[in-house]
């Protein structure tokens, strides 16, 4: 062993996170369950994500998901905690099992849909809501909400960002700084600024 040094220092970072991931994991679990928000078994939770249920609004987590919130969890750099959230009554938030969330925004004012084995790269963000009105004489008013769907398994690249009335086929795996505004289908690489097909798998 040539390296002991970098052999150490990689042993002991694997026992803190996984200490790190323990701890964090079983207060999620508590404060999960206290906000009303439906949630599986094995639930990893690196860091402290945000979760605001609103009255009459459902979240629903699988199983075995995986959320990061901590800037060490992810080396590619994650530069905010996991936040998932419904905005009005009567709004829901669904996530498969075995899906992984880094540093991700998931916000729902009607309805968010996401499968299993989805995949969320550092900093992505999903949201059925323009947030603001469009015309210049609403922008202080609410917009209307438009589902968002994202089928098994599909990666979202770092930094990506899905908005609303979009559905992204199973398999599919969209490029890193993206921006997703219209429906992408199964099996396919799309990439962009508006995000468009590249390729099929």
């Amino acid at each position: 062993m040539r390296d002991i040094r970098g052999y150490i220092f990689v042993r002991f970072r694997f026992i803190r996170l996984n200490m790190y991931r323990v701890l964090c994991s079983a207060w999620v679990k508590i404060s999960l369950f206290l906000r009303g928000v439906e949630c599986g078994r094995g639930i990893k939770c690196y860091g402290l994500p945000v979760v605001i249920r609103m009255v009459k609004s459902r979240v629903k987590i699988g199983n075995d998901c995986t959320f990061r919130s901590d800037f060490s969890s992810n080396l590619v750099g994650i530069n905010r905690k996991c936040i998932v959230t419904t905005l009005r009554k009567n709004a829901e938030v669904m996530i498969g099992d075995n899906s992984g969330f880094s540093g991700t925004v998931i916000a729902a004012a009607g309805s968010i849909r996401i499968g299993s084995h989805v995949l969320c790269g550092a900093n992505t963000t999903i949201t059925d809501y323009d947030w603001h009105g469009i015309d210049p004489d609403k922008r202080n008013k609410a917009a209307d909400p438009k589902p968002v769907v994202i089928e098994d398994n599909v990666w979202l690249g770092l930094n990506s960002v899905v908005l609303k009335g979009v559905t992204i086929g199973k398999n599919s795996v969209i490029g890193a700084n993206s921006v997703v505004t219209k429906d992408i289908p199964e099996n396919v690489i799309a990439a962009g600024n508006p995000c468009r097909v590249i390729k099929e798998l």
